[in-house]
């Protein structure tokens, strides 16, 4: 009865402290159990003098994942409501013929990164429903296998949320209360931040995602090798963002001329004013790269489908070199010459690139699977097989187009609250559209593995045949 085996399980937590080794035992009879014996007595009495009794139901007390989710939910609600508190009577503290230009001003330094953030919030969830249904968008992109997931894209959008209107709100604290110094150095430090953390070299927050970004950035401006999928990828994304790379230029402009937080850029024919030459050009940047991609595609591929594209993306460029114009000639000139020139190219170009969407970049031959997860979730009921979900993006495509010609244009960039929602509603005309484009190479490439697979399969056949074997 007591001289049989006894079994200690190895990860009692009566035998060993959390993180030691696992203490193993043969216990039997004679002097070799009084042995173990002692050498597991031996070993309790150092482990006691090396960090106290050892503690009989040590049991880890962590909070609940939804308890914690929960605090940050709170945190996040009051750290809102007091950026909004503050920015509110900092707002209301300055006169009221300053408060319209104070605000337009502290707006172009803020807008990009609101914009930007907004941007990679709706990427997450773009990647979300592609993992949702199964999509291989990681073999589509050529990315590796620390690639972000929608949970790490997200994270980051969490922090540019809360570092972005934080800066905001101390940048119009700051110069309410008679700080123009610090309050001007507010949208240095964080332009200084997002570069640095762009190109910051070591292997901290996600190295290998940045060097993704950065290289095919690379590639975007300057095309010297074949193009990619997230290379034209990328660059169709960046001419929905023209208007903040022009709001970029601009802030950088006032940065480097000190003229943060003064009245030096109320001048709008100076460098950095309303009327500088450097707007259009930097508008017209992201068309001139995918111009030059298609042109790079045809190069290599011979197909007369590229020089097509490339006449899509020339089109953008009438529309915003002649409404600068406006600013560069006599009034009546441009009423009379150049206005009516200014209205065909938009419609031109807003009823070319919506076909180009509907025909090319889209697949609309079929319901579309995107929306077809692999678990059942309330999504894929609402929208997948829905006829009502391809006349909404028909509809929204077709009327965001024409809009987004209202960006394009200098002359009409006055209100800036005008400006930024058609912005933001391109944002979502863009995170729409990439639903269908992902989807529509995906198709692409499984059919053309599919066709190797059956190719291969011939072949193999034929090598049979010939051989004299039947299968």
């Amino acid at each position: 009865m007591f001289g049989g085996a006894v079994s200690i399980p190895n990860n009692s937590p009566h035998l060993r402290k959390s993180g030691s080794r696992p203490v193993v035992f043969d216990i039997g009879t004679g002097d070799l159990g009084n042995s173990s014996e002692d050498d597991f007595s031996h070993s309790l009495e150092s482990d006691e003098m090396k960090g106290g009794a050892i503690p009989l139901n040590s049991v880890a007390i962590t909070p609940s994942p939804l308890l914690l989710w929960r605090f940050k939910v709170l945190l996040f609600i009051i750290w809102g409501f007091c950026c909004c508190k503050i920015g509110w009577d900092s707002v209301m503290r300055m006169s009221v013929d300053l408060r319209d230009l104070f605000l337009y001003e502290a707006f172009l330094y803020y807008n990009p990164f609101l914009l930007v953030t907004m941007m990679v919030w709706l990427w997450g969830i773009n990647l979300w429903v592609f993992a949702q249904a199964n999509v291989g968008y990681a073999k589509m992109f050529d990315l590796d296998q620390s690639h972000l997931t929608h949970r790490e894209i997200w994270k980051c959008a969490t922090w540019m949320t809360i570092i972005v209107p934080t800066s905001m709100t101390a940048y119009l604290y700051l110069y309410s209360h008679g700080e123009v110094s610090l309050a001007a150095s507010q949208p240095v430090l964080l332009y200084a931040a997002a570069a640095m953390t762009l190109i910051f070299p070591f292997d901290i927050f996600y190295l290998s995602s940045r060097f993704f970004l950065l290289r095919t950035v690379w590639r975007i401006v300057f095309p010297l090798q074949a193009i990619s999928f997230a290379d034209f990828f990328l660059a169709d994304i960046f001419t929905s963002m023209s208007k903040v790379f022009s709001d970029l230029e601009r802030s950088v402009c006032r940065m480097v001329h000190r003229q943060v937080a003064t009245i030096a850029w109320f001048e709008a024919d100076s460098v950095c004013g309303s009327h500088a030459v450097a707007i259009p050009i930097v508008l017209v940047l992201p068309y001139i790269f995918r111009f030059f991609q298609c042109l790079r595609q045809y190069r290599d591929t011979r197909e007369r489908t590229a020089l097509l594209n490339a006449l899509k993306y020339s089109t953008a460029v009438p529309v915003i070199f002649l409404s600068a114009l406006k600013y560069h000639v006599i009034p009546e000139k441009w009423t009379n010459m150049y206005r009516p020139l200014w209205l065909f190219s938009s419609v031109l170009n807003s009823l070319y690139s919506f076909y180009w969407d509907i025909t090319r970049d889209w697949d609309l031959s079929c319901f579309t699977r995107i929306f077809k997860f692999t678990k059942p979730h309330i999504l894929t009921h609402i929208l997948y097989g829905r006829k009502w979900v391809y006349l909404w993006v028909i509809g929204s495509n077709l009327i965001l187009r024409c809009t987004w010609t209202y960006k394009l244009s200098a002359h009409l960039r006055h209100n800036y609250i005008t400006l930024f929602a058609i912005t933001a509603l391109e944002m979502l005309r863009r995170f729409q559209w990439v639903f269908f484009r992902v989807e529509n190479e995906w198709n692409k490439t499984n059919s053309k593995s599919n066709i190797q697979l059956v190719d291969n399969l011939e072949e193999e056949q034929i090598l049979l045949n010939n051989n004299g074997h039947n299968v």
